[in-house]
């Protein structure tokens, strides 16, 4: 399946992408449903809704915003577009009068305190982040029911749209994106490297073509520098906000005074010379503190892991000699073409491999961009991202108190300076080495089979259980 950069970097809100993002397009999806589609036999009209949790989204939901999410997105919110008062108005609307009053439908019965149900038996059989929303005349007739899965990065998919994915070999699906006129169909990291040495082309180039092939490329342009200002803008925020986090585990926010330090030592000939990294860190922090605080952020691929690829273009922005425009936007196209190889051929969902899927496949992501902008050849930028990512193989996912806090925040920083330590080690080299992308892809994704579900998204194993007792 063919994914466009606009895939991967999805702009929204905090703090989850799987958790937050997913859910609430899936509702907002439910509420078109109820509209279009057709009624079980002998219902009446659709009365009243409501919405069950399973797996993850119910084990970390209340931390991740899984329930607010839904109640948003049944009050017709979109994740990309969200007013952040206005949903607050309409929030406090519904908690009184337990109605919804959606266009084109008429008003429905919800409330909001009891109508969304955190299921904690098995999870769907699908994928670890299930959800059921279900539709019911005045009688309490069954109306409608839709089944959707939140499997990384803010996507969605129904039962029905896994089970035909499942169906459906890499074979047909090269073929179908070639059918739909993309000049570069690479599935692998393999096919991306021969296409790219037949047609002399770099993996920007390439991707650059395929996302011109159905699009004006000055609006590909436009659009992917507009992906960037809100990166850079979700940094700037994180790098002035102060306090304490939501949720309740007290994080205090650490990027404003970390920056200021740095700030104030520059030009200190007495700095140590790793001060570079706090630098990297500190860009990493500001994003996913304010993904905590359910800010405005872009996937990267995922929220979880959103403060990676901000950080290490906003590195090469500001500390590399020779930073560009175009190296920018370069950079961007091809960590999108490594993340959708990530995603088509492995995972980004910590629910599903854990967090080698987020914060790995955002390293990975970051360090062949980083490597391309530094002007890497093809076979440097996929060294590139295979070092990142080998070195993030078995994370876990271990969210305390299912907040994407700790140690997600930090997590992020580390994640920043692999792939700076990973670009630069390929840029080394000649990109001969011996582990291929397309392998370790695949290590990751058997990884995260024999994964024990207490380690992916679950909270129920690791950090999230090792507590402190005072």
């Amino acid at each position: 399946m063919f994914l466009s950069v606009f895939d991967i970097f999805k702009i929204g809100i905090g703090p989850s992408s799987s958790h937050t993002m997913g859910p609430m397009s899936a509702a907002v999806s439910f509420l078109d449903l109820l509209k279009n589609g057709l009624p079980e036999p002998g219902a009446g009209a659709v009365a009243r809704v409501n919405c069950s949790l399973y797996g993850s989204l119910a084990f970390t939901g209340k931390g991740h915003a899984t329930d607010r999410a839904v109640i948003l997105g049944l009050l017709g919110f979109r994740p990309d577009t969200i007013d952040a008062d206005k949903a607050e108005e309409a929030e406090v609307a519904l908690a009184q009068s337990k109605r919804l009053t959606p266009v084109g439908l008429p008003a429905l019965q919800f409330d909001p305190s009891s109508d969304v149900i955190f299921d904690y038996g098995p999870a769907l059989p699908g994928h670890a982040n299930g959800m059921i929303l279900r539709g019911f005349d005045a009688a309490g007739r069954l109306f409608m029911e839709e089944t959707y899965y939140s499997i990384g990065g803010g996507f969605i998919v129904t039962a029905d749209e896994l089970a035909a994915q499942s169906d459906t070999s890499i074979e047909t699906l090269r073929a179908e994106k070639s059918a739909q006129g993309y000049p570069y169909p690479f599935g692998s990291a393999q096919e991306m490297l021969s296409m790219g040495r037949a047609s002399g082309k770099s993996i920007a180039q390439m991707k650059w073509e395929n996302e011109a092939a159905n699009s004006n490329r000055a609006a590909v342009r436009n659009r992917l520098d507009s992906v960037w200002k809100a990166m850079d803008d979700c940094i700037d925020r994180g790098l002035r906000q102060t306090g304490i986090l939501p949720g309740g585990l007290k994080v205090r926010r650490r990027a404003k005074d970390i920056h200021s330090q740095l700030i104030r030592e520059r030009g200190n000939n007495m700095a140590q010379p790793h001060i570079v990294n706090d630098w990297i860190s500190v860009y990493a922090m500001a994003v996913n503190e304010e993904n905590a605080a359910g800010g405005k952020v872009v996937t990267s691929p995922t929220n979880g892991a959103a403060g990676v690829v901000p950080a290490v273009l906003r590195y090469y922005r500001d500390h590399c000699i020779g930073a560009s425009e175009d190296g920018r936007r370069d950079f961007l196209m091809t960590a999108a073409a490594i993340g959708g190889l990530i995603k088509n051929n492995a995972s980004i969902s910590g629910a599903e491999v854990g967090c080698q899927g987020e914060v790995g496949s955002a390293s990975a992501m970051a360090a062949a961009g980083l490597c391309a902008a530094l002007g890497g050849t093809n076979e440097q930028i996929e060294n590139a991202a295979e070092i990142a990512l080998e070195h993030h193989l078995g994370m876990t996912c271990d969210p305390v108190a299912g907040l994407v806090q700790v140690p997600c925040i930090e997590r992020n920083g580390l994640g920043a300076i692999k792939a700076v330590s990973a670009a630069s080690l390929a840029l080394r080299g000649d990109g001969q080495h011996y582990m291929p992308l397309d392998n370790c892809i695949e290590t990751m994704r058997q990884t995260g089979i024999d994964m024990s579900e207490n380690y992916k998204e679950t909270s129920k194993g690791g950090l999230a259980v090792n507590l402190p007792e005072c």
